[in-house]
């Protein structure tokens, strides 16, 4: 075998191929994150990594001391009037630096990159011994954030790639039927037990309308012939955004339980990356978190033939440093055993990963 182990994702046009590697040390554990006493309304976030910089302090940059640090101004005292920090509490809570940044950067939501950086500077200053460790702080996330949102954005159509996707459906919340909250709890309960007992997938995000704010859920579903309860029903709206009547295609199932909802079938490939579009524009837009079922994956795992391999790309990286572009029909094996050409009945007795 020339390359053992490799994992192998479908990029929507062909497959390729990531040879395994091993890192040549092992990663040091990072010290615990300084924290601060701050008076603001801060959700609690526990993930934090402090930043690296070179330089003569160790590599850690220098922050204000806790008794150095002045009071934040409120939204009352903020410059010309504009939100640019956050809300004011009376109850003391202990922060990382991270903490108030991500708190800061959902704040400024919808906010123009510049306009956005320029915001989380005015909240993070008083943190911060001068203004360039307060700009290179903000910068480094500022671009943290931007690297999550393109891992998100290829894992998320890897995952969909590897799938037979049939559906796109849009549920809408209906105050007549739920709260917001119970619509969220419902329909993912709802969803979860369609997976667990039918054989569903489906990739999705929360989003709200543009005008009066209503809380929709759209996806991407494989639904398994003769799954789906209920029935089919036309139904013809004004649609405000396009300015024309519209036709849709609603489940009664759902539209007794939920409300209003669209399913529309999908018809071949391209559609899905027509839909993957429609999520990944609120997925940036709202920053929410791609909604996933279980059983999804990017990858699975075989050895890959010298013959197989259609040409090399190189990736640039410390540790994968080139990607295999396969033929569509390699031959797969599963630690030694070949289980056949490329395949979906093959690929599903491989092993899979993410």
């Amino acid at each position: 075998m020339a390359y053992k182990d490799a994992k192998v994702y479908f990029d929507g046009s062909h497959y390729v191929a990531i040879p395994h590697t091993t890192r040549p040390k092992k990663l040091t554990r990072a010290p615990p994150p300084q924290t601060l006493r701050v008076t603001e309304a801060l959700q609690p976030y526990r993930d934090y990594e402090p930043y690296r910089e070179d330089g003569d302090d160790g590599g850690f940059i220098t922050l204000a001391s806790d008794d150095d640090i002045p009071t934040v101004p409120t939204e009352a005292e903020s410059e010309n009037g504009k939100r640019n920090v956050l809300p004011a509490s009376d109850t003391p809570k202990e922060m990382t630096y991270k903490q108030i940044f991500n708190e800061a950067y959902k704040e400024t939501e919808g906010q123009r990159r510049a306009e956005r950086t320029e915001s989380i500077y005015r909240v993070m200053r008083p943190f911060f011994s001068d203004d360039d460790k307060t700009r290179t702080f903000v910068r480094v996330n500022m671009d943290r954030k931007q690297r999550n949102l393109i891992s998100r954005r290829i894992r998320m159509c890897r995952k969909a790639a590897m799938q037979d996707f049939n559906y796109f459906c849009t549920f809408t919340y209906d105050d007549k039927l739920h709260t917001e909250e119970s619509f969220r709890k419902r329909l993912k309960q709802t969803l979860g037990r369609f997976h667990t007992r039918s054989g569903w997938m489906y990739i999705g995000v929360w989003e709200r309308s543009p005008v009066n704010k209503r809380l929709h859920f759209h996806g991407i579903f494989h639904i398994p012939e003769n799954t789906l309860p209920g029935c089919f029903m036309k139904r013809n709206d004004y649609n405000f955004r396009k300015h024309d009547r519209v036709e849709t295609v609603e489940n009664s199932y759902f539209a007794e339980r939920f409300g209003r909802n669209d399913m529309k079938e999908i018809g071949d490939k391209s559609e899905v990356g027509d839909a993957l579009r429609y999520i990944m524009k609120y997925l940036e837009k709202s920053g929410e978190r791609i909604v996933y079922s279980k059983g999804l994956y990017q990858f699975f795992i075989s050895d890959i033939l010298d013959d197989d391999v259609a040409c090399e790309i190189a990736k640039g990286d410390l540790y994968n440093s080139k990607k295999l572009v396969l033929f569509d029909d390699f031959a797969c094996f599963d630690e030694g055993v070949y289980m056949g050409q490329a395949s979906p009945e093959t690929i599903a007795r491989l092993r899979k990963v993410n």
